[in-house]
């Protein structure tokens, strides 16, 4: 994965990199501001730096930052031939300059340069624009599924599940 990408004029002062140990707290502070929109129908913070550690445990954060620190982050996890991405997000102020978009083109390249055939990825049923955020972007509808029994909600929520097809198999 190359040191930085700068794919669009809204980021030319931003580099990509892989997460590292040193950057958990940062991670859990930018996913939860990032995340807060979910608190009408999710109780609590979304994660916490144990929560990120685990998920370092299991997979990467592909990080988004410039010289005043984190501007964004999505997770990518290798499934076999597929990629599997989640916890997109990018710092509030810095929201909808492209960042989100460019995390995604990112994480789709860390994905290929791995060998994945395609990216999965779930959202949860009341966040009702970003369905449409992701077929933009290639991502078709594949299912549903039920939601996290450990996870405290607020209202009846259920998973989306969407995929995109990154080569032939």
């Amino acid at each position: 994965m190359p040191a930085s990408a700068s794919p669009g004029p809204e980021s030319r002062d931003f580099s990509i990199r892989l997460a590292v140990a040193e950057d958990v707290e940062a991670l859990a502070r930018l996913i939860n501001a990032a995340f807060v929109v979910e608190q009408p129908f999710i109780k609590g913070e979304r994660i916490d730096a144990a929560g990120v550690r685990s998920y370092m445990e299991k997979g990467k954060f592909l990080v988004m930052e410039d010289s005043t620190g984190l501007a964004g982050c999505v997770y990518v996890e290798l499934r076999g031939d597929r990629g599997h991405l989640g916890l997109l997000g990018v710092e509030p102020r810095r929201q909808g300059a492209g960042l989100g978009r460019e995390l995604m083109d990112a994480a789709e390249n860390y994905f290929r340069a791995e060998g994945c055939r395609a990216v999965d990825l779930r959202i949860i049923s009341p966040r009702t624009p970003l369905p449409a955020f992701y077929a933009h972007l290639g991502y078709e509808q594949t299912g549903t599924a039920p939601f996290a029994p450990d996870l405290p909600i607020k209202v009846p929520c259920h998973y989306i599940l969407m995929s995109k097809q990154l080569r032939d198999s």
